[in-house]
């Protein structure tokens, strides 16, 4: 790992409606990184899906792995630094178990999705650091009111919680990268430079080791 070198992968993490995007771009502003986004507009099962989870789930959980995968494979080959809105590792290890423990995912699907995920997994590195944004429900529901996406307004709140152990489980037990863990809570880093200012302190000791 080369702190200093000038193609870094840093990645943010985090539930539906923890803020992602928004630090994504600040980050990618305050730096003079190249930010990269969920392509969620052009989703072709997006809808299908919170639709009928059951029958769309492996086709979408399919989609979101090999356009994260195709991600990975530019940010390797990148000669500058991007900032990645949620990567391959939540896709799996959040998300996707999350459908399978919810009945949405047969057993034979999950195994071929998992066997194709762990050959993926052999040909790209760790992000260079991963900024985990937690965030409690209440949090999760009013960011999700606010911005009002059509589609996200039916998600239960039983769904986010699930979510919310699984990305704590992820980050805590399963990832083996380099984490700094955001409360956010009680952080408006868009509209609260103070708040951003913190993260940015973090992010310089841990990737610089300013101190």
């Amino acid at each position: 790992m080369h702190p200093h070198s000038e193609n870094m992968h840093i990645a943010v993490a985090g539930n539906i409606g923890s803020g992602k995007s928004t630090l994504t771009r600040l980050l990618a502003k305050h730096y003079g990184w190249e930010p990269r986004f969920e392509s969620v507009d052009s989703n072709p099962y997006l809808e299908d899906y919170y639709r009928d989870i059951h029958r769309w789930s492996f086709n979408m959980e399919v989609f979101f792995l090999k356009e994260r995968f195709r991600d990975l494979i530019d940010i390797a080959k990148a000669d500058h630094t991007i900032i990645q809105d949620r990567t391959i590792y939540e896709g799996v290890h959040v998300f996707m178990e999350n459908n399978r423990e919810m009945g949405n995912l047969s057993e034979r699907d999950y195994e071929t999705y998992m066997e194709l995920f762990e050959q993926m997994m052999s040909v790209v590195k760790l992000p260079d650091l991963m900024i985990y944004l937690r965030a409690s429900v209440p949090h999760l529901v009013s960011n999700i009111q606010k911005r009002g996406r059509d589609y996200e307004q039916a998600i239960q709140l039983e769904y986010l919680q699930n979510l919310n152990s699984r990305y704590d489980d992820f980050v805590y037990n399963k990832y083996k990268g380099r984490v700094i863990t955001i409360e956010k809570d009680n952080l408006d880093f868009l509209n609260t430079p103070r708040d951003l200012a913190g993260i940015i302190d973090k992010i310089d000791s841990t990737l610089f080791g300013l101190f």
